[in-house]
């Protein structure tokens, strides 16, 4: 068995693990040694390889909407920023934007939404109804009052092409990966230990916890912190539609079903209800909800959809945190050298370009320099202070 030191272990390196480690290691101010330590270092089960792979503006905080504008201002500069040698990644950026649609009982929320969002600087339209049928003639707006789309910087992307473009740049700036399972966490003096699967140990002054549905929530509790990050499994669908339907985005209907392009045809998908959304870490596709909820919805939605051709589909977990549903970020108080990147709520890619800035801000000089997340803190779970985000998606 053999036992070795670092400076920053970070648990999961996926994308969150990988933007932290990559953006903390590129500071000129920090020399010190970072390890990742990934249970997966083949990314077949991750997040981050079985997601929509998506960004938007258009939440209901503050803070949510800062971190996707610098977000989309950092996946349109990735071929410089993460080139490594001359090597450019390509995530295969497309700003479509998000369409959020409302009913007449959902329209006030919609319109505070837009307000703030419009404020802080997204780029987001206001339609009535007359408006959405204007611009998207393949729309059924019957039941609809009003609709937001973002004009730009909302899209999609390869999200596993970003997963690895962190990862290649991390390497290349002398980060470690370990391809192990942290077993057990304990503290070791004023620092941390960390035991391997492969046998080994580890010895860090500092560990961040970015390891999301597979393992984080566990690691927080060897840590002395007990908190509702839970594994709960998500279905994607894809479909070809022989309509062409042009300007399609990533639509929201007003139930929470989303649908965007993929190449020729469609992905989709959807939350089920809370009580059908138990604790699981297996990854079996959940078909009926498509039959008996997707397709219906879309079909209603967007009537080419009632004819179409169902392809493949996939199953993924996301660290859900049930306290909020946003993500818990930053130092752990009275646990020194204990610090979360944990419970994005499956917003995580689209959140790691910022949050791994802050998180490498905070490591390396012990506060954040540029966007202040402090509202991700885990403080607020202590004192019973949910932050509030309507647009769940």
């Amino acid at each position: 068995m053999a036992q070795s030191t670092a400076d920053v272990a970070i648990i999961g390196g996926a994308v969150m693990g990988s933007s932290i480690a990559c953006q903390l290691a590129g500071r000129d101010d920090f020399s010190g040694r970072i390890v990742v330590i990934e249970a997966d270092p083949s990314y077949q089960i991750c997040a981050s390889a079985r997601s929509a792979a998506s960004i938007r503006q258009q939440f209901s905080s503050a803070i949510n909407i800062e971190i996707s504008l610098f977000g989309i201002q950092y996946l349109r500069e990735i071929d410089d920023r993460l080139a490594v040698n001359g090597d450019r990644p390509a995530i295969d950026l497309n700003e479509g934007g998000y369409l959020f649609l409302a009913t007449p009982d959902k329209q006030d929320i919609l319109t505070e939404n837009h307000a703030l969002q419009t404020r802080l600087g997204a780029d987001i339209a206001w339609f009535d109804t007359d408006g959405l049928k204007a611009k998207f003639p393949w729309l059924n707006v019957d039941d609809l009052a009003a609709g937001c789309h973002g004009l730009s910087g909302e899209g999609w992307f390869d999200g596993y092409g970003l997963m690895q473009a962190f990862r290649k740049k991390a390497r290349s700036l002398g980060v470690d990966y370990i391809a192990a399972k942290a077993e057990d966490l304990t503290r070791e003096g004023s620092g941390w230990r960390i035991d391997l699967s492969t046998g080994d140990s580890l010895s860090v002054a500092t560990v961040v916890n970015a390891a999301g549905a597979s393992g984080g929530a566990e690691i927080c509790r060897q840590a002395g912190l007990d908190i509702p990050i839970h594994s709960r499994k998500r279905c994607v669908f894809t479909f070809e539609c022989r309509d062409v339907l042009p300007r399609f985005p990533l639509l929201i209907d007003p139930n929470g079903t989303y649908v965007r392009p993929e190449g020729t045809g469609y992905i989709c998908g959807s939350a089920p209800d809370a009580a059908n959304d138990p604790d699981c870490d297996d990854f079996d596709v959940d078909y009926a909800l498509f039959e008996e909820h997707i397709w219906p919805t879309l079909a209603a939605r967007v009537p080419a959809f009632e004819a179409i051709r169902p392809g493949a589909a996939w199953a993924g977990s996301y660290d859900m945190n049930l306290f909020d549903h946003n993500a818990f970020v930053g130092a752990v108080p009275d646990l020194d050298g204990f610090y979360l990147a944990l419970g994005f709520s499956g917003h995580g890619l689209q959140q790691s370009p910022a949050v791994g800035r802050g998180m490498a801000e905070l490591i390396a000089c012990g506060r954040y320099e540029t966007l202040d997340l402090t509202p991700l803190s885990i403080e607020r779970f202590g004192q019973n202070r949910p932050l509030i985000e309507r647009n769940v998606v």
